[in-house]
């Protein structure tokens, strides 16, 4: 019997121990794993053009999602706009998106320890210095590198466009 498309794309979300598990045997077959993390609330172009290049780095992306907590605390009361759920479901639905794993933390500074991805992917308005994790990253002999966003999207501007 095929599995529905929910369970399709539930296979994608991970918690962390069995993202580790799952990691390690992409590594020891040769994958190059790219990670990167965000809110991902209101999927716009932007962030399909930023996770497809993420993606190109590597064999496989990861992508490690704020959870609605850690949400709220950095963006305000009335974020996110989508729960957690629906969010990692989204981000699931791309066919380059292999993995995602939803942390509570303000920064994902400890998933990155724990994981240790072949490279770290953060926007170009981060300084590879200031990245959650780039220095454990770099330690354990990977990559960290920055995307260039595409100008005039974000999720702020979609939520306060609505609004009038």
């Amino acid at each position: 019997m095929s599995r529905s498309v929910e369970q399709q794309l539930s296979v994608k979300i991970f918690d962390l121990p069995s993202l580790q598990k799952q990691l390690n045997e992409w590594q020891q077959q040769g994958e190059k794993v790219v990670f990167t993390n965000g809110v991902f609330d209101l999927i716009h172009i932007g962030h399909i053009t930023y996770l497809a290049k993420a993606a190109e780095l590597g064999h496989k992306l990861v992508i490690g999602l704020n959870s609605d907590e850690s949400v709220k605390r950095l963006k305000g009361p009335t974020r996110p706009v989508n729960n957690q759920h629906s969010r990692a479901m989204l981000l699931a639905a791309f066919f380059y998106v292999d993995a995602i794993v939803i942390f509570g933390e303000d920064t994902p500074q400890q998933l990155i320890s724990t994981l240790l991805p072949d490279v770290l992917v953060k926007g170009a308005d981060y300084q590879i210095e200031n990245i959650a994790g780039a220095k454990e990253v770099l330690a354990n002999g990977g990559e960290v590198k920055t995307i260039t966003f595409v100008d005039g999207y974000s999720s702020t501007a979609i939520i306060n466009k609505i609004k009038g």
